[in-house]
């Protein structure tokens, strides 16, 4: 045993490890961006495995509680997300697991269209319908279940990517601990999606981890409260606000939170007729350190648990409300982000910068489309790793300073950049380059081919 710095340090012998399986795309972390990635790169020819560590997919979204697609739309009639994200959404349909405006709908501003939709979440901006999904998790699960069944591709649930097996500056691999014990995948193209960047960390790629007083908030641990009476809630707040305001001023004081509750603690709603979803924002805690992860975990539950008590006492409509779930999956919002060989500026994302290699246009989900407020581009370069080979990343670990990964972070944004790696693993590996190599307009054509929509954008 040996000290470094203070610190007790053991040697880990050697051991050999067995390889689990070979294949031409490993996709690391079963979120969206990770279930979009795997999807694409399987339809697009690529034998394909995605590990995931949890026993569902869906990551943030559905073990995150983060119960709503943003914004698919910029207020106009017209859509700026299709491909994988709409599959995901004409698929949540058929579970009848979300709701939504009605194609006919979107961009109206229609007021009692207007007055209906702003119950939802991001389902109206400055007066016009949104297409924007809030959705029960356990049927999200479910879609992405299908999904991965019907596009064929190896799923490995409950297992933990836990290093990159890297030759020179190639990656060519991963290692992942599991109930089997530690086993390795060599695969061509490998794609870390795990939003904490625990593969590419581990390869050595150069990556960020700096995270600076413009991010909204560092972690969240969201939590579902059901037998809610929402004409009672609404008619309360509407008729009675100064109330409301006294109430979440009492609420605030209680939790500790040094303000009203409702500006860390809001009560949004999702698919289900008679339940909500309640967001919060954590200030000041870190994603990648054990004893931040855990003081999250047992100081929200409490919180929780007062916030219910409070409001079934207090809250017309919530007389009879329970707590559903506090979510399994702690929601981390920002962490380590990869430096691409793009670095996407703010003021790219903010000017609507068109970038000769975008795979993805994303609607401001704050305003409606102006020359003030226009499309934000996602360039394919900001995925690629500026220094390992066989290397791409997607979802909150996009190669962006901080506000402009911030705005394309949202589940929408994570589905968009999983399809085109996943799409650019699968080109990489049937031309035999690099994923650095990839024809960028031969893989914009294929994005379009499979329903994506590229505004702008020459191909």
């Amino acid at each position: 045993m040996s000290t470094k710095q203070g610190a007790k340090q053991i040697t880990e012998p050697a051991r050999k490890i067995n390889v689990y399986k070979e294949a031409d795309v490993v996709v690391v972390g079963g979120g969206v961006a990770g279930v979009a990635a795997a999807v694409a790169a399987a339809r697009n020819g690529a034998n394909t495995i995605l590990v995931e560590r949890y026993g569902h997919l869906g990551g943030l979204a559905t073990g995150g509680l983060v119960l709503v697609i943003m914004p698919m739309s910029d207020g106009t009639k017209n859509q700026q997300i299709a491909g994988i994200c709409q599959e995901m959404v004409d698929r949540l349909d058929k579970y009848g697991g979300c709701i939504h405006p009605r194609k006919e709908d979107i961009g109206s501003s229609d007021e009692k269209l207007i007055n209906y939709w702003r119950n939802y979440p991001f389902c109206v901006i400055e007066n016009r319908v949104i297409m924007s999904v809030p959705f029960d998790p356990e049927a999200y699960k479910f879609v992405l279940n299908d999904m991965i069944g019907d596009s064929g591709v190896h799923l490995c649930l409950h297992c933990w990517g836990a290093h990159a097996i890297v030759e020179g500056d190639a990656v060519k691999g991963i290692i992942f601990e599991s109930k089997e014990g530690r086993k390795a995948i060599l695969g061509k193209v490998i794609i870390d999606t795990t939003g904490d960047g625990d593969i590419l960390a581990s390869a050595g790629a150069d990556y960020t981890d700096v995270i600076t007083p413009e991010l909204r908030a560092d972690m969240a641990l969201p939590f579902r409260i059901a037998g809610i009476d929402f004409n009672k809630f609404s008619e309360f707040r509407r008729t009675q606000q100064p109330k409301f305001g006294e109430l979440m001023k009492e609420l605030g004081d209680k939790l500790g939170l040094g303000g009203p509750a409702m500006f860390n603690y809001f009560v949004l709603r999702y698919s289900q007729p008679d339940a909500a979803w309640v967001n919060n924002s954590i200030k000041n805690r870190s994603g990648l350190k054990i004893e931040d992860l855990t003081w999250v975990e047992v100081d929200v539950r409490k919180k929780a648990w007062i916030f219910r008590e409070f409001y079934r006492k207090n809250v017309p409509g919530f007389e009879n409300c329970y707590i559903v779930d506090v979510a399994p999956q702690i929601g981390v919002r920002c962490s380590r982000r990869l430096i691409g060989e793009y670095v996407l500026k703010d003021e790219d994302v903010l000017k609507g910068v068109i970038h000769a290699d975008t795979i993805g246009v994303f609607p401001d989900h704050h305003h409606i489309l102006s020359a003030e407020h226009p499309h934000w581009h996602i360039p394919y370069r900001s995925l690629v790793s500026r220094n390992r080979e066989n290397l791409l990343a997607a979802g909150r670990l996009l190669s962006a300073e901080i506000v402009a990964n911030e705005l394309l972070r949202p589940i929408q944004g994570c589905i968009i950049e999983g399809e085109a790696a996943g799409t650019a693993a699968a080109l990489a590996v049937n031309a035999g380059v690099t994923p650095r190599k990839v024809n960028v307009k031969a893989l914009q054509k294929q994005l379009l081919k499979q329903g994506a929509l590229l505004e702008g954008v020459k191909v």
